[in-house]
């Protein structure tokens, strides 16, 4: 089963997408991820990549949809797919079907994380990660058991992000209303779209999109 996570930032997509990994064994595609390993891989497309980021340049939609291709070719595409922080555009999502069409693989649902944009303006300002495993807390929703100390893996190091403030937050909304929010739309009229409440409990939004993917 091959799906896209989509919704703003903040949304819970990596959370998600990391319950789908351990719970079903599917497969992660984040496009950021790909990026810095094809950057230090050696290979023509990691060069092509390191030499635009060098450059300080955008990655092109064609470098993505290449490095997507070599995941395909790969033992991530013998099974199924999460499509995390792609597409972002409805240019994208065409240059997606078509990718999966010649390498004769479906995509199956996209799940829409839907949020209420202030209360998300409130979480996100509240996140922090844990600097060894990942893991994500949050000043109130979800803290650490003890004080300072990572639930996982007992790391005492966390790290915030410089721009999960309130004000960069909605710089980000906007710019996922303005380029992403389009392919709501998009993949409703194709009859893959499977909207949840991105913002309830963590365990309810997992049996939302397991519902609506049928697992």
């Amino acid at each position: 089963m091959n799906i896209i996570l989509l919704g703003p930032p903040g949304a819970g997509k990596g959370t998600q997408a990391r319950r789908l990994v351990e719970e079903h064994g599917m497969v992660q595609l984040s496009t950021g991820d790909m990026l810095r390993a094809a950057k230090t891989s050696g290979t023509e497309m990691g060069n092509k990549v390191a030499e635009v980021m060098a450059r300080g340049d955008l990655v092109t939609d064609d470098i993505v949809i290449g490095l997507i291709a070599e995941q395909l070719d790969g033992e991530a595409g013998k099974q199924g797919l999460i499509f995390d922080g792609f597409p972002r555009t409805l240019a994208q999502a065409d240059a997606l079907d078509k990718l999966l069409a010649e390498k004769g693989k479906t995509l199956d649902a996209v799940i829409e994380m839907k949020v209420d944009d202030e209360v998300l303006v409130d979480r996100v300002s509240g996140r922090f990660t844990c600097a060894k495993c990942g893991e994500v807390y949050h000043d109130t929703t979800k803290p650490t058991k003890a004080e300072g100390v990572c639930d996982v893996c007992g790391s005492t190091e966390f790290t915030r992000r410089a721009d999960d403030n309130a004000e960069a937050i909605r710089v980000r909304l906007m710019a996922y209303y303005r380029s992403t929010a389009p392919l709501i739309g998009y993949y409703y009229a194709k009859g893959k779209l499977v909207t949840v409440d991105g913002l309830a409990e963590i365990e309810t939004v997992a049996k939302e999109i397991k519902a609506g993917l049928g697992l």
